[in-house]
């Protein structure tokens, strides 16, 4: 027995799925359980940290950063937002950290988050299910999806596809399970995040203009987003765990922050590229050898043609020069 239902306003036909569980189908999809009112708004830019008794980063090397950063700004013709939280110090280091940009596909380990929370709290059969789609129904960039269009995947293997593949078909299947891009806004707020925004489907919502808030991020929101997930209390320990997993699994951010960090250091993170204006993104939790918690750190770029490229090195750049900051005192 076969139910199916369908994703509103992707241009092309619209996914269709069924999905599966032993004994029979499964109705439609719900978005995230209520949750408490959202905590305060994520801090600014080179905010305070939490732990008093630390140092914070001294204003003369936060100085030193923004100054390093609009330098790589000028010369790839573009602008930096980016964000660091030592969670270890409380340290934070930040450049155009309140600012927006594109999301791109760095929303997709925020909706695998709100997948493992729905289960979680209202559907704890989701993960085990298997959904199925057509060949007619496969979006660019699914190198996992459409390999198995005849037999489906769990839900939590189009998680795992969604975050280390950046599988756009799963993406918007995950979508789905939470209600669409507005149920994803609402787990954003869940998280005390009043900044991030979700507005429309892959692949349309790579399509940015200056300007533009829809499908919108600022680094510091995102960072923080990263951080009660990765490290706080968003999660339950075992979801923790299966989240912080798929991130060190990824396959797509080798040449972005991976890249200006020690080898021997141990980086999980979730890319995001658009289709203008050079927007190339990044997100990551960091665990420096011996640190008593990680470094969260989220990494925005576009550039000012509409038709430019993606520069990685930048990002990597980037995070150089902000995990130098915060590990300098």
């Amino acid at each position: 027995m076969r139910s199916a239902w369908r994703i509103p306003a992707v241009p092309k036909a619209a996914l269709v799925t069924s999905l599966f569980v032993a004994g029979g189908a499964l109705g439609g999809c719900s978005a995230p359980a209520a949750e408490p009112p959202p905590r305060a708004a994520p801090a600014t830019v080179d905010s305070p940290p939490a732990q008093t008794s630390t140092p914070a980063v001294p204003e003369a090397e936060k100085a030193a950063v923004r100054r390093e950063l609009r330098a790589l700004e000028a010369s790839f013709d573009g602008r930096i937002g980016a964000y660091a939280i030592d969670t270890a110090t409380g340290r934070t280091i930040g450049h155009r950290a309140d600012e927006r940009f594109p999301l791109a596909s760095t929303f997709k380990a925020v909706v695998a988050a709100a997948v493992l929370h729905k289960a979680r709290t209202s559907d704890p059969g989701l993960l085990k299910r298997v959904v199925r789609w057509t060949a007619a129904e496969i979006e660019p960039n699914s190198p996992v999806t459409q390999e198995h269009v005849k037999s489906g995947l769990t839900v939590a293997r189009l998680c795992e596809a969604t975050v280390t593949q950046s599988d756009n078909t799963a993406g918007n299947i995950l979508l789905k399970e939470i209600g669409g891009p507005a149920g994803l806004t609402r787990y954003f707020r869940s998280l005390g995040d009043r900044i991030s925004r979700s507005d429309r489907w892959e692949p349309e919502m790579n399509h940015w203009k200056p300007g533009e808030k829809r499908d919108t991020t600022s680094p510091a929101a995102m960072a923080n987003d990263f951080r009660r997930l990765a490290t706080g209390d968003a999660l339950n320990a075992k979801d923790q765990k299966r989240f912080t997993t798929w991130l060190v699994a990824s396959k797509t951010g080798g040449n972005r922050i991976r890249a200006g960090l020690p080898s021997t250091w141990k980086v999980g993170d979730k890319t995001g590229t658009g289709g203008t204006y050079g927007t190339a993104n990044d997100v990551a939790v960091i665990w420096p050898p011996k640190a008593a918690a990680p470094i969260v750190m989220a990494v925005y770029t576009s550039r000012k043609p509409a038709e430019a490229d993606a520069d990685e090195k930048v990002l990597a750049k980037t995070a150089t020069a902000l995990v130098r900051a915060l590990r300098k005192h």
